[in-house]
This record gives C-alpha cells, structure tokens and sequence, in this order.
C-alpha cells in the first residue's frame, strides 16, 4: 500500500492547477469498468462493466461462497468498527465514531430504522431488475453516493484520493469534503471522467466561497453541496476529552492552503508561519451570519447545481426549493452536531411531502446496511449517501477497502429489494413499508 507523507500547516505549497477542466463543462461519464472484489480486501476478483447494479446481489454472494474462505475485512458493520477501533489512533477513531454531547442523536439515527419493517410482496417477477436512477441530468448506476467525510487521511495516508479512487470504480458520485487532506484538483485527477460533486462549508469570507466554488467547477464536480447545519462545531465530548481538533495539525485544510484567496489574507506564507495560518483558518471556516438571502451570492457565481444538505423542518424543505436548490439532503450530520435532535429518518417524510416532487430528495445519517437504504428510499429519498462504513473500510483496506464495503452495500440493497418482491426503484415506496406501532397486536 502506498504511503504519501502527510501534509502540515507548515509543509503546503500551492498546487491549484489551472487547467483542470473547464467551467461549466460536464465530462462525458464514458464507459465504466468496475472490478468485484470478493472474500474482501485484496486482488480484484471478477471484472464487471455496471451500468446498473441491479442484480448484482446473487451475483456477489454467490462469489463469495465460491470462495470458500472466511474475508480479512468483517461483513457485519459492528465487527467493521470494532476493527477499524483496533487499528486506528484513539483520537483518530473517536473523530470519525463520535457524536455531538452524549450522542443521543447517533443513537436515535440507528434506532429510527427498527420503527419501520419491510412487508415483502410475494409471487412478483425480480429476475431482471435495475437499480439505475437519475440525478441532477444523470443515470447512476445505483442510488448510491458516498458522502463527504472530513480528514479522511487520519484514517488512512491517501485518505479522499483511495476513496475517490473506489467510488469511480464502481461508479457511483463521490461528494468531496471541503475539508479534505488533499486539494480538489488532486482528487479530480485520482477519479478521471468518475462522477463527483463538491461539498462546501460556508466561510465568512465570500471571496474564499467563490474561489473554491470555482475550483470544483474546473476540476469537473457536477454539483456543489452546501452544508447548512455546521454554522459552528458541535460539541463533542469524544474530541474535547482528548484536546484534539485535526484542522490544528494540518489535516483536513488542503484546499484552503491550496487556495489563492486563502493564502492571500495570510501576512506570511503558512510554510513560515503555521500558527498564523492556522488561526486564520479557525476565525474564518465556518460562518455562524449565514441565513436564506446568502444563497444567493453562490448562485451568481456558478451554473452548477446547488444541494442543501443538513435540512430536517418540512417549511425549510419548502423554502429550499423556493430559492432555487436543485436537491435537498436529509441530514443532522451523522448526529455531530446537535444532541438530542430528531433522527434523520424521521424528519424524511416531512421534507419530502413538502419538497413534492420539485427537485429530489436525498438522505444520510445512520445508514449502516443495505436494508436500511431500502427503507429511506421507500419513504421517498431519489438516493442515499453512504458515510462511516466506508471510512471504516478505507482504514482497512485503503482503496480496496472501501470499494469492497460500497459493493457490499449495493448487493444487500439489491438482494433486499428482491426478496421484498420489488424488481426496480420506481416500485419502491411507503407501500413497501409499515411502522411499528401498526405492526404491534
């Protein structure tokens, strides 16, 4: 496994390069080649070419039977924790696990599922099935994204660039954390013509807003993914026991040092002065002034489209499409930042009925296994975006590791939907569902 240094506040150097891509084009998504990784962590096994994963269930299972031999990398996502715990630094792994306070709402985001069963339908033909859906101008092959994940190279060297790298070989998007350990441009190159979008934490600073808006657009990301629900940094006891904040030792600011505005507001370069450019980091990351009329300022500056994602309320949905987002996310982020919230799952059905129909609803927080997926797009989400398992699996395994966990997430998305009797995603909703409560007596 390669290992590339890791890169402090005092190491960095420009590396924007200018010509990666050009703005407003879209690349053609071409023909996709994906490899199935059986048995785990290891040499690809059988290539496939998907241009839709349906079916791809039997096909993975039954490979791995073939097989015969117990997977280096755990199936179940408790033992794929447990590992990752086993492997990773203390502050490492209660950075990427932990939750806002007493993580009531990391809790309650896994609870929420168990309050809905699936009610299979039987005697329906599921042979020929199809897990394609299109998103924002695109068929993906699965309603499937991995979602932005921060500092991924405290879990891993190569941290976004083997996640990038995993999510183009299987084909689905990979939404890019502003909050990366290595710059956007870098991370474009890693994906070729792979499907991406660009996940953008609102700064004080406009000017540094627009120059990475920019970035990603030259650099090919199909969407731009504004966060609304980290105006500040939850508190977070895991973190604050241990006195670590990653940003504060270089990790995660690769595309603010890589940035020309950044580094322009910086009274000496960051290689001379890391202290200084740390607290310039710190005083201008995050914007708590941010509100409705904001949005504005970015939809003058980019014709790619806008997804506001940490949306709960049903009127904040409605208000959403009002002021021109092309898609929302359902999201209370993983349960980072506010204790005791209500679970993401929950919230779902509300944002949908008030988004009603305008633009497509999406959803995180909580998802740990396929059929947890199946019951998200059931209550109305167009996809889901995929987080911890996947991290968890780049700690593994680095690149393989992570394609091996977004595989085995599609497969049990897929066996799922045809055991309950559902042959393609327009078939799949409420009617497939029932609460709890109604299940009771």
């Amino acid at each position: 496994m390669p290992h590339r240094p890791r890169r402090s506040w005092a190491t960095w150097t420009t590396s924007v390069d200018p010509a990666a891509g050009t703005p407003g084009r879209r690349q053609s998504p071409g023909p996709r080649t994906n490899y199935l990784i059986v048995g785990g962590v290891g040499p690809p096994g059988i290539r496939l070419a998907r241009a839709d994963y349906g079916g791809f269930g039997a096909e993975y299972q039954s490979q791995v039977y073939l097989r015969g031999e117990r997977s280096p990398l755990p199936f179940a996502y408790e033992e794929l924790e447990a590992a990752a715990r086993q492997k990773l630094p203390g502050t490492a792994f209660d950075y990427v696990a932990g939750g806002a306070g007493g993580e009531r709402t990391a809790r309650a985001n896994l609870r929420a599922f168990d309050r809905w069963e699936i009610l299979p339908r039987v005697l329906t033909d599921v042979d020929r099935r199809s897990l394609a859906v299109e998103l924002l101008g695109r068929v993906l092959p699965a309603p499937v994204l991995l979602a932005p994940i921060g500092v991924l190279s405290i879990v891993h060297p190569e941290g976004e660039l083997a996640a990038a790298r995993a999510a183009a070989a299987v084909g689905v998007p990979f939404v890019l954390s502003c909050a990366s350990s290595h710059p956007i441009e870098e991370v474009a190159r890693e994906m070729g013509d792979g499907p991406r979008w660009f996940q953008l934490y609102w700064s004080r600073d406009r000017e540094l807003n627009a120059s990475l808006v920019a970035r990603a657009e030259r650099s090919g990301h199909a969407a731009i993914v504004v966060t609304l629900d980290t105006k500040l940094l939850g508190w977070r006891e895991r973190d604050l026991e241990r006195g670590y904040l990653p940003f504060l030792r270089g990790e995660g600011v690769a595309n603010y040092l890589s940035d020309p505005v950044f580094r322009s507001r910086l009274g000496r370069p960051p290689e001379e002065d890391p202290a200084g450019a740390a607290a310039q980091f710190l005083g201008l990351a995050l914007d708590p002034t941010l509100t409705w009329p904001d949005l504005g300022f970015l939809r003058e500056r980019t014709r790619l489209p806008i997804v506001l994602k940490g949306v709960l309320r049903a009127e904040d949905a409605a208000r959403a499409v009002d002021v021109g987002a092309s898609a929302i996310v359902v999201s209370n982020h993983g349960g980072r930042q506010v204790d005791g919230s209500i679970p993401a799952l929950a919230a779902l059905p509300g944002v949908v009925r008030a988004a009603g129909g305008r633009v497509p609803v999406l959803f995180d927080s909580g998802l740990r296994r396929g059929a947890d997926a199946v019951k998200a797009l059931a209550l109305g989400a167009r996809a889901v975006l995929l987080g911890r398992p996947y991290a968890w699996g780049l700690a593994l395994g680095g690149e393989n590791g992570v394609r091996t966990v977004v595989e085995r997430f599609l497969a049990e998305i897929d066996l799922t939907l045809a055991l309950a009797g559902i042959a393609d995603l327009a078939s799949c909703d409420a009617t497939l569902l029932r609460s709890v409560p109604d299940a009771i007596g």
